[in-house]
């Protein structure tokens, strides 16, 4: 299954849906993050091609305001502000960071993160008090193992109130000593009512994460890059992925990265129309399984006061 052609563009996208019958978007994957932590993450990106990997530009480097209109403008209605910790102390910080960002920007979806860390339950209860409605765990990054015990009371906390927790655990692009499926899988068993979004779908374990999802009813994928041009290069699908996507019904939400993409928000939509499995899968997937997720009321996209024009990315 190939990378459909960067051919949509983001101004055309709001017509894109209306043509679909979708009513709008709402993003599970996208970071926003205090500057000096995005100036790090986009460094490590700008640097990827020494280490021998396809080169990554980022596609919307500006700043908070001019990326919240790009969003705004190109029809997301909704979208979350992961920030993840990697060491002891860091999450808190970025949990105040989140919220602030999103009592100014009344569209973002108030996010949050821990790490195994002595507190890490009263940090995450601290971020649901506080209001967030979704937690960031990159086991990867963070080079910790989401079975340690010092996570044990913050996973409860996040299952007690159903906050779904997109966790960054896969292989790929970047393996660690704790990625991988296995780890995933004994989390589930022992927490069953923890809701885990997998990021980039598990990439590249594509079909035992779709499998792991398909047998429990608290676990979910996320689109991240998944079949995009870029990442086709480094795992591709395997041949009838389309289709197992399917079967797992209302599993699977959109998730982009934003902003850190090497190429067009709109192709990581245009790829999943690709799949053809049709408008009302669609629908799902970019508006009523996330809205599900999180709890949001309403059928119709909220209205927003911003400038709808779009900014260009820097």
């Amino acid at each position: 299954m190939s990378a459909s052609a960067e051919s949509l563009s983001d101004a055309a996208v709001p017509a894109w849906l209306r043509e679909r019958g979708v009513p709008g978007i709402v993003d599970l994957h996208v970071h926003f993050m205090p500057d000096r932590v995005q100036q790090k993450v986009w460094g490590f990106f700008d640097r990827v091609a020494e280490r021998g990997a396809p080169a990554w530009p980022i596609r919307y480097r500006g700043t908070d305001e001019e990326r919240v209109a790009q969003l705004r403008a190109i029809g997301v209605s909704r979208f979350t502000t992961l920030s993840y910790a990697h060491r002891p102390g860091m999450a808190q910080w970025l949990n105040d960071y989140a919220a602030e960002f999103a009592a100014a920007y009344p569209d973002a979806i108030p996010s949050a993160t821990f790490y195994p860390e002595p507190g890490a339950g009263q940090i995450a209860e601290r971020a649901l008090e506080r209001g967030a409605k979704v937690f960031k765990i990159h086991v990867q990054v963070g080079d910790f193992s989401p079975l340690d015990p010092l996570l044990t009371e913050a996973w409860e906390r996040v299952a007690a109130a159903a906050a779904p927790v997109v966790i960054h655990c896969g292989d790929g692009p970047h393996g660690g000593r704790y990625t991988g499926l296995e780890p995933v899988r004994a989390l589930v068993e022992r927490h069953p009512s923890l809701v885990l979004v997998i990021a980039h779908a598990g990439l590249p374990d594509y079909l035992g994460f779709a499998e792991l999802a398909a047998r429990h009813p608290n676990v979910y994928l996320d689109t991240t890059m998944v079949g995009t041009s870029y990442i086709e290069r480094i795992a591709p699908l395997p041949s009838g992925y389309a289709e197992r996507l399917a079967d797992l019904g209302p599993k699977v939400v959109l998730g982009t990265d934003f902003p850190s993409i090497p190429y067009p928000y709109a192709h990581q939509l245009e790829v999943l129309d690709g799949w053809g499995l049709g408008d009302r899968w669609l629908a799902d997937v970019l508006w009523n399984t996330p809205r599900r997720l999180l709890r949001i009321e309403g059928s119709g996209p909220e209205p927003s006061s911003a400038d709808p024009s779009p900014i260009p990315a820097g």
